[in-house]
């Protein structure tokens, strides 16, 4: 392969790591919908916990099906500050805020 191939290919790798590059997506677009994958009874018995120990409203932002346990993330509030809860066989066994409280 000549000298100007070897560059020409080159600079064609390079082109296509830069344009890869530039496509990341750290967070999903407001109007894409909400990853829901948990059942409804599980994300209304994680509601009612989280609900119950934070006396706000609550409102689903995801849920994530697993054989170990279903994670349902919660907004509280207006805000929508993020909270965690498992469930496990109907089972709440977890909730907690993951809003970092050291940076507020």
């Amino acid at each position: 392969m000549s000298n100007v191939a070897k560059r020409s290919s080159h600079a064609v790798m390079l082109a296509a790591v830069a344009a890869i590059a530039g496509c990341t997506q750290t967070a999903p677009p407001d109007d894409q919908p909400a990853l829901r994958s948990g059942s409804a009874e599980d994300e209304r018995a994680c509601l009612a916990a989280v609900a119950g120990q934070t006396g706000n409203t609550v409102s689903v932002l995801s849920s994530e099906f697993s054989e170990a346990a279903t994670l349902v993330m919660v907004g509280v509030g207006p805000d929508r500050a993020p909270w965690r809860c498992l469930i496990s066989g109907g089972v709440v066994t977890e909730v907690m805020s993951t809003v970092d409280e050291g940076a507020l």
